[in-house]
This record gives C-alpha cells, structure tokens and sequence, in this order.
C-alpha cells in the first residue's frame, strides 16, 4: 500500500482505525493485528481478517504510533484488539515532547 497523509486506514481484524499523520513515498506493509488495513471508506470495512494471536496488543485512541526510520507516523482515532505495525515490527508509541522549563 501507498499511504498518503491524511488517509484514513481501518483494521480488518478489530475496530482499529487510524489516521496516517505523516508517512514516506513508497509501498509500506502497515497492518494490524498480523492483517493488512484497508483504506476506511464510509463506516469502515468489517472484522473479516484473521487475526495473528501474538499481534494482538491492542491500540490506544488518541495516541501516536512511529517508527522513525521509515518516518510513518499513525494517529489512532478508534481503538481496537490488534497490535499496529509496519513491515511486520510493532510501531512503538510516540513519546510526548517535553515542555520547556519556565523559570
């Protein structure tokens, strides 16, 4: 798949959905629970995959998902059961920058 910014993906295997922040040119494996998203058309494509038992992690709303060495980063906007991940490695949470001091 070639994920473009803004896309919105959708899981095949759970409730799971995300919004694609920021992403590279070029054909990524982005999947969860062990199954490829779809692109979320609508209401979004039902839980018909088959989901991978050791890919089943969960996904948190409102949180980011990165990997920044492909420079992808996932917005979750519908938790789920499956575990978000690029190529076949789980995408790490995104850690929140730290605030500058005011003194």
């Amino acid at each position: 798949m070639r994920p473009r910014v803004g896309q919105m993906l959708a899981s095949t295997v759970d409730t799971t959905a995300v919004v694609v922040v920021r992403c590279p040119d070029g054909e990524l494996d982005i999947t969860c629970g062990g199954a490829a998203m779809a692109e979320a058309n609508g209401p979004g494509p039902a839980a018909t995959g088959t989901a991978d038992p050791d890919q089943m992690g969960g996904s948190l709303l409102g949180k980011r998902y990165a990997d920044e060495e492909h420079g992808l980063e996932l917005l979750c906007t519908k938790p789920g059961q499956g575990t978000l991940a690029l190529n076949g490695v789980p995408l790490p949470l995104k850690s929140a920058k730290p605030l500058p001091a005011s003194d």
